[in-house]
């Protein structure tokens, strides 16, 4: 690709990665979550591709990166699951605690990320999982171009 697509997709990148976090730490107070963080997380996978070759974005995203990154994000989310067992499972154990779970002001739609409980590690590990794994569709998609001319 040109110069002028690779230093947007230089500028771009952290500003969709920080808009990816952004969508999944407030996920429980607004619209966003895991799904949605992760793959605006993988859309910036999506941009370097583009910008800079299949090949290039594969000597940084190794394979078993994406697979210890998207093992962790299950790991964790069924750690959380299995959290607060002695009540019920997915049980909410941080509510209360000062650890993600300070009691939620009454009101109209206060806000605070800090009143989510279990719900934003969650929203962390589902976004693990669909970083890796959209990413590792998108390298396996651009891999298999067979397009004279392009970077494999």
């Amino acid at each position: 690709m040109s110069k002028i697509v690779r230093t947007t997709a230089r500028f771009l990148t952290p500003a969709i990665l920080l808009y990816g976090l952004y969508l999944i730490m407030h996920g429980h107070v607004s619209s966003g979550g895991g799904f949605q963080g992760g793959a605006a997380f993988a859309s910036s996978t999506a941009l370097l591709i583009v910008a800079f070759g299949s090949k290039r974005v594969a000597s940084y995203l190794k394979e078993h990166l994406l697979v210890t990154i998207s093992c962790a994000g299950a790991l964790m989310f069924i750690i959380l699951g299995f959290a607060g067992m002695g009540t019920t499972f997915f049980y909410n154990v941080f509510v209360g605690s000062p650890l993600f779970g300070n009691v939620p002001a009454h009101g109209p739609n206060p806000e605070d990320i800090w009143t989510g409980g279990t719900v934003p590690l969650m929203n962390i590990a589902v976004a693990l999982n669909v970083v890796a794994g959209l990413s590792a569709i998108l390298l396996a998609m651009a891999g298999a171009s067979n397009e004279p001319g392009e970077d494999k």
